[in-house]
């Protein structure tokens, strides 16, 4: 028999035993710049919020979109849930831009590498159908209870969806395209950065929307007391208060519409510019 739950305890034993400093202060690190997100959301008046909101879906969608993020949010609000959504909000912006951070390099890595690819591809399909929570395990080990850890797991498991995008939108650059820059002289630098980049946006887009999705996902990390519309979603449960439940879900649901919205309508422009 073969027990590879042991080994893995005993390399996760490890790593919290010898990697304590580490994990403190990229626990720092990473609560402070959730935190501070946190206040801004919260120091601006809930109505500022909306209008911004509103403007940018009004902008980016139509008129349609626009209509529904006033009156969702503004019902969001009325339910009472507006601190908790912004709590969410918080923790959604802070591990998708961690994620984007990793995932476009990586997507990048991909794309110019044939070994890395097929080294990464796996292991981008064991993090993305892993179960998410399987990630809160060592994650409140390596960071205790609280927002981190439900950071963290959420960048795991929202991770690969814009590296392979990123990856395929690179490699959907016409060649000539390319081969045309280098014949002007384009360095490697500016090539990725002038022309690979720019012609592979619409993709990139459309992967970090996936990725503001699957953090939304993740917002069960109520369970390690990350807070937010998940928190009030499992006190409907454990509570057996359903319509407090259901209350927490629709939030969440207005939250995820509005924010898929936005961002599909920046790649649609994206696209036609």
């Amino acid at each position: 028999m073969i027990n590879i739950g042991e080994y893995i305890e005993m390399a996760v034993e490890w790593l919290t035993e010898h990697g304590a400093s580490f994990f403190d202060l990229l626990s720092l690190g990473v609560e402070s710049v959730i935190d501070g997100i946190l206040c801004v959301l919260l120091g601006i008046p809930f109505y500022i919020t909306i209008a911004i909101l509103t403007f940018l879906a009004l902008y980016k969608s139509g008129r349609g979109t626009g209509i529904f993020t006033l009156l969702g949010l503004s019902l969001v609000y009325g339910m009472g849930f507006w601190e908790e959504t912004m709590q969410t909000l918080a923790l959604v912006l802070s591990s998708t831009g961690m994620a984007l951070m990793l995932g476009i390099p990586l997507g990048i890595w991909m794309a110019g590498s044939g070994h890395c690819n097929k080294i990464l591809q796996p292991v981008l399909d064991c993090m993305q159908t892993m179960p998410a929570f399987v990630y809160l395990i060592p994650a409140v080990l390596f960071f205790g209870l609280g927002t981190v850890p439900g950071a963290f797991a959420t960048i795991i498991f929202a991770l690969p969806p814009v590296a392979r995008l990123t990856a395929l939108g690179l490699r959907q650059v016409p060649k000539n395209v390319e081969e045309a820059a280098r014949s002007f002289g384009a360095t490697p630098v500016q090539l990725l950065f002038k022309v690979e980049l720019p012609l592979a946006l619409p993709t990139i887009l459309a992967g970090v929307n996936q990725t503001i999705m699957m953090s939304l996902s993740m917002v069960g990390a109520a369970m390690i007391s990350a807070g937010g519309l998940g928190e009030v979603v499992l006190k409907g449960i454990t509570q057996m208060k359903i319509g407090m439940g259901f209350e927490g879900g629709i939030a969440v649901v207005i939250l995820a519409i509005v924010l898929d919205r936005i961002t599909q309508g920046m790649a649609r422009k994206k696209q036609k510019e």
